[in-house]
Formats: C-alpha cells, sequence, structure tokens
C-alpha cells in the first residue's frame, strides 16, 4: 500500500509542475490559496455555460492581494485551462474540461491531506520520503490512468503566458508596496518631527521676501509663496540636512572604503525597513562599516544620509510635513524623486532634492541619457502614470514599455485609485479628476528641453555617476564635427548675453550658462538690475560653489595638443575663487584674473576638466563675495570666459 501511495505522489509530479511548485508554500498559505483554484474550477464545473465563472478580472482585489503573489497559483490556473486576456484570466470553450479536472482534483487531494495533518507533498527529489493518500480509489483511478500532456502548440505559449503573469505580478507588487509606503507620509506623529527638523520660519521668509522681488519685477507674476517654499527646501535640504552616500568613511581610522558586497540583516535593520545592508570595506584597517539601506522616513531624519532613494523619501516626507502637496516618483530605470503640486500654477512640479532642481523634467532622458520606460508617481489619494512628462522621445519610450501590457497597467491603476478612494468627499474626487485632465493634456504635448535639462547628473562621485551613464561631457565626438577637422576648439562664453558662442564653428550660438557645464552645485546666475550687473555666484546659504566643464576628445580619435584658457572671477572682503585644470591624476591650479593662461602639460592628454570654487566671504552677504564671469549687462562685445584647444590626431 505504501509503495502505491509513494507512486501516486511521483506522478502527480509529473502531472503538475504548477501543483508541485504551490504546495512549497506553507500550510496556512496553501489551504488559503487552494480555496480560492477550487472555487474557480468547481464553478467552472457546476456552471458550464455561464461566461461569468469562466473570467477572472486580473485587477480583481480578491485575486491580485491573495493569489497573484503566491507561488504556484496562476501557474495552476494556466494548467487547468486558462489564457491571459487583455485585462482578465479567461477559461475559453475549447479548453478541456479533463485538464481542468485533472488540476483540480491534485489540489484537492493535497487540500484533505494537509487537512488530515498528513505531510505535504515535496518536491520530486525528496519525493522518497512523501505519503499521501487520494481522495478516493476513483479520483486515483483517474489520475493514475490519465497522463497529463500538453498540445504540441501549448507549451510555448504556456511558457510566455508564465513570463507575461510573472512580469505583471512584480509589476503589480511595485504598484502597491509604493502607493502603500506613501501613506506613512501622513503619519500626524512622524510629520511634526519631520518639522522639528526644519527651519520653517526662515524658510517662509525667505520665500515671502522672493515672492515679493519677483512681484516687483513681473507684475504680472502669477507665482504664490508655496512655489518659492519649495525652492528653499530643496536648496536647505541638499545645502545643510541631507548628505549624499557613495561609500561611507571608515569608522575607525576615517580612510577610504569600498562597497564589497551585502551583510546580513539585523532585527533592528528589518525594523526600519531596511532591505539590504552594504559592506564598505576598509582596505588599510581591515574594518567593514554596515550601511543599512533604510526604507523608513523617520529613520533617515535621523541618519540624514543616502543615495537617491533616501533622498526622496525623507525630503517627500519634509514636503507633506510643511503641507506641500507632494507625490513620490518612481522611475524603472533606477532613479526617485518628488513632485510639488503647484496651485497657482494649477500643475505638478518636478522636484529632484539630489540635485536641487525643480521643474526640469526632461533633465533625465536629454541631460542624463536615460533610457525611460515607466515613471509612476504615488500620492496618499492616487497612482498616476506621468511617463510622459518626462521625455520629449515618445514613441522611443512606448518601444520600452514591454514589461506589462498597456490596458493591464492603466486597469490595475484604476481598480488601486478606485479603492484607495472610496473614502474621499465627492469634491476631492472631482479636484483630483480635473487635476487629471490637465496632465493628460500636458502629457500630448510637444515638449522641448529648456536651459538646465541638458547637464549631466550632479549627485554622487564622478566614478558613480560614470558607471551609471548619467554624466555628459560639454564637448565630444558627436559635437566637434567641424573642429574635428579644423583641429581647433574655440568656445567662448558671454555672462551678459548668457550665451555660449563655438567660434570655431561659424560662430554657432548656444544659449544659457549651464548649458554647457558637465557639473553644477550650488550655484546660479545672478542678474542684478539695480546694479546692471551680472554674474554667477553661490546660492545663498551655501558654504561652497562648484562648477566645472568637461572636454573629452578621446571618442573622437583626437588627443590634445595644447590648451589656453581665459577665466575671470572677482572676490569681495574674504570671499574666493579657485580654479583647476584637472585631467587623469593631475591637478594644476590657474589663476582667474582675464588673462589668457597657455597649458602646454595637457599635450597628449585626449580631456580635460575645468573646475572653479566658490567659497568664503562675511555676514549674510557672503555667498556674493565670490563671483564668477561678473560683467556689465551694458558690455555686450566682451567675453567673460573662454577657451583654445588646438588638437592632434590620437
Amino acid at each position: 500500500c505504501a509503495a502505491w501511495i509513494l507512486g501516486l505522489d511521483k506522478h502527480r509530479m509529473a502531472v503538475s509542475p504548477a501543483v508541485t511548485t504551490l504546495c512549497e508554500n506553507s500550510n496556512e498559505v496553501f489551504l488559503d490559496v487552494a480555496k480560492l483554484l477550487l472555487t474557480y474550477a468547481d464553478n467552472i464545473l457546476r456552471y458550464p455555460n455561464e461566461d461569468k465563472y469562466r473570467s477572472i478580472r486580473i485587477g480583481n482585489p480578491t485575486f491580485s492581494t491573495k493569489l497573484l503573489p503566491i507561488k504556484g497559483a496562476v501557474e495552476c490556473l494556466f494548467e487547468m485551462g486558462f489564457e491571459e486576456a487583455e485585462t482578465h484570466l479567461v477559461f475559453p470553450k475549447s479548453a478541456s474540461v479533463e485538464q481542468l479536472k485533472l488540476i483540480r482534483e491534485s489540489i484537492a487531494a493535497e487540500r484533505d491531506q494537509r487537512l488530515r495533518g498528513g505531510q505535504c507533498v515535496q518536491p520530486i527529489a525528496q519525493a522518497a520520503g512523501s505519503v499521501s493518500a487520494p481522495e478516493s480509489s476513483a479520483a486515483a483511478s483517474s489520475t493514475s490512468t490519465q497522463p497529463f500532456s500538453l498540445p504540441p502548440s501549448q507549451p510555448s505559449s504556456l511558457v510566455k503566458a508564465l513570463s507575461s503573469l510573472e512580469s505583471s505580478m512584480s509589476f503589480y507588487v511595485t504598484l502597491q508596496s509604493n502607493f502603500q509606503h506613501v501613506m506613512l507620509y501622513e503619519n500626524p506623529e512622524l510629520q511634526q518631527k519631520a518639522r522639528s527638523h526644519i527651519p520653517h520660519q526662515q524658510l517662509s521668509s525667505a520665500a515671502q521676501h522672493k515672492l515679493k522681488q519677483a512681484k516687483e519685477a513681473d507684475p504680472e507674476c502669477k507665482l504664490g509663496v508655496e512655489d518659492f517654499l519649495v525652492l528653499e527646501l530643496l536648496g536647505w535640504f541638499k545645502q545643510d540636512f541631507f548628505s549624499w552616500v557613495d561609500c561611507l568613511p571608515c569608522s575607525r581610522c576615517g580612510g577610504p572604503t569600498q562597497n564589497t558586497g551585502s551583510l546580513s540583516l539585523s532585527t533592528d535593520d528589518r525594523c526600519w525597513g531596511a532591505q539590504r545592508v552594504e559592506n564598505h570595506y576598509c582596505q588599510d584597517c581591515g574594518l567593514s562599516t554596515r550601511f543599512p539601506r533604510y526604507n523608513n522616513p523617520e529613520k533617515l531624519l535621523e541618519t540624514r544620509r543616502g543615495r537617491c532613494g533616501e533622498w526622496a523619501n525623507c525630503f517627500t516626507l519634509c514636503c507633506r510635513s510643511l503641507g506641500l502637496e507632494a507625490r513620490y516618483i518612481w522611475d524603472s530605470t533606477d532613479h526617485v524623486w518628488t513632485e510639488i503640486y503647484s496651485a497657482s500654477q494649477r500643475r505638478w512640479l518636478h522636484c529632484d532634492s539630489c540635485e536641487n532642481v525643480c521643474d526640469k523634467p526632461l533633465l533625465y532622458e536629454v541631460g542624463w541619457g536615460k533610457k525611460l520606460a515607466y515613471i509612476l508617481a504615488f500620492s496618499k489619494d492616487q497612482v498616476v502614470d506621468v511617463t510622459w512628462r518626462y521625455s520629449c522621445k515618445h514613441p522611443e519610450v512606448l518601444s520600452r514599455r514591454t514589461s506589462v501590457q498597456e490596458a493591464w497597467l492603466l486597469h490595475t491603476i484604476n481598480g488601486l485609485n478606485s479603492s484607495r478612494q472610496q473614502s474621499l468627499s465627492p469634491d476631492r474626487k472631482k479636484e483630483l479628476t480635473e487635476r487629471l485632465l490637465v496632465e493628460l493634456v500636458e502629457f500630448i504635448s510637444p515638449k522641448k528641453p529648456k536651459p538646465g535639462e541638458l547637464g549631466g547628473r550632479n549627485s554622487g562621485s564622478l566614478a558613480w555617476r560614470t558607471a551609471r551613464g548619467e554624466t555628459s561631457a560639454a564637448y565630444s565626438e558627436t559635437s566637434i564635427p567641424k573642429e574635428k577637422s579644423d583641429r581647433l576648439l574655440h568656445v567662448s562664453y558671454s555672462a551678459t548675453k548668457d550665451q555660449y558662442c563655438r567660434v570655431s564653428n561659424s560662430s554657432e550660438l548656444i544659449q544659457s550658462w549651464d548649458h554647457c557645464v558637465w557639473s553644477k552645485d550650488s550655484v546660479f546666475r545672478k542678474v542684478e538690475n539695480d546694479w546692471q550687473m551680472v554674474y554667477i555666484a553661490r546660492t545663498e546659504g551655501s558654504s561652497v560653489g562648484r562648477i566645472s566643464w568637461k572636454f573629452d576628445f578621446a571618442p573622437a580619435g583626437m588627443k590634445i595638443k595644447s590648451v589656453s584658457i581665459m577665466a575671470s572671477s572677482q572676490t569681495f572682503h574674504s570671499g574666493k575663487v579657485s580654479w583647476y585644470l584637472r585631467s587623469g591624476h593631475n591637478t594644476t591650479e590657474f589663476s582667474g584674473d582675464g588673462k589668457m593662461q597657455l597649458f602646454s602639460s595637457l599635450s597628449g592628454s585626449s580631456d580635460f576638466i575645468v573646475v572653479a570654487e566658490l567659497s568664503g566671504g562675511d555676514g549674510e552677504t557672503s555667498w556674493q563675495h565670490s563671483q564668477l564671469f561678473r560683467q556689465s549687462l551694458k558690455e555686450t562685445a566682451e567675453s567673460s570666459f573662454e577657451i583654445l584647444i588646438h588638437l592632434e590626431d590620437a
């Protein structure tokens, strides 16, 4: 008898790989999902002519939360004969009822044995120790005489369908987890804790002052104080509150470390939502420093450090704590940021706290070179697919959106929103609908990159940004065809006109000071209309500002023969401007005295970076005491920055 039962178990393994996988779940999980699967099967068997029992809506909460995430559950439905449609799983009229019964009986037998306290079915490799009893001799006879076989065309379609469902399942988990996570930002106690860290009065006063200045300069200005508060909050968060982490300094000797993999999670790590702990290893003293990647914004208010995940997580909480309507933005190409709703402008504003930028949505696609696919916004009230705000290359993006079917995504998002918005007032629902309609109109409108959306990433080390492909050289192979043939690149910048001139390329003009910048941190272009002067300075409140330009000729097969640079800078009181020329491991400091200087030491190199660092100064206006390219608005002919590069073949 035991041998006969063992043979039945082995046969069941061959009959249904999906049931085998389903059996790997815990007793409680298996029994719960088995009840659902048997209900689906029994409804079809009892009411074979009623179409409503042959269709399962993927967005149905019961299906999506109790069945979709469970290992082997959806696979069982496919082995029963269900097929994937746009938004449903459907049991077609042509499907084999006998096959449905076969899988149904396998699940029922396993369920009954578990309810009787018997040992659960194990995978084939462990089946020798398994004991299982059939529901009845008739069931045993049926199972043992009807071997499982798929039609010749079905295996590949089944694999494809399973792959599609697996992708949908993964995507659904992402949607659900982010949608649930943003509810943390609504905790009143957590918001109060965040407010205790924010110099609210100082930021509000600065916002009021800048709004007043804006209205004086433009009486038709439609901006509100909250728009300026967002800018102040972004600046404070990056400059004074949060810090970027590539690798932590060694906690013993303070030396540099390297990320060498993962360490085990502690109970405390899990308590604060960490899903991994990085091992930052010091080669000098051999110590491993733990860096848990916390996902709880309350903990991040204490640690105040991390990469983009931690930055966006904590910054979104800070926005909500000040009453700003904010949502968390998830990008499938590995980045996250925040959006703030501007009541005065009646639109959502892109805000990246890592970069201290606002309303530059094309930054990632155009500036960083990202190949976008899915970008989703999560707020306390709804999920919105906002991909199209961040792209000016819609056909390319659409071609990359292959993880899930568009109809499924739309249907699933609508289902999540409907569930979340059940308790909202009719007025709030109407407001959300009107906003969404405005967004949809924005999404289909043609976009062109604005100044500030064309540069590479600033946050993180150069090595980290380069590895991610998120840097950009001001001039490289694709941008210097004329200069390559002439073996000369001549570029100048006028602060008054705020434009670069490529003298060596028929005097082509490039607008905006940051268009050709490789990296920038805490700097902006200041126009003093009362004094009729213009210059680049540190952002107010920052202790150090940096800006750099990169020139890379290696992709073009060229190398540098000589470089001449003229850079002008001016300081007041204790302000300081330091200019550096960097190539490889060599750094040369030079003067920003407005005179052309020759650097023959770069001969043979293929690239270099020009860096300006602004610091020092006294009192509340210290940020003004170190300036680049100071120039009168009346001086339109003079250049304030000029680079002349002679090239030769590599």
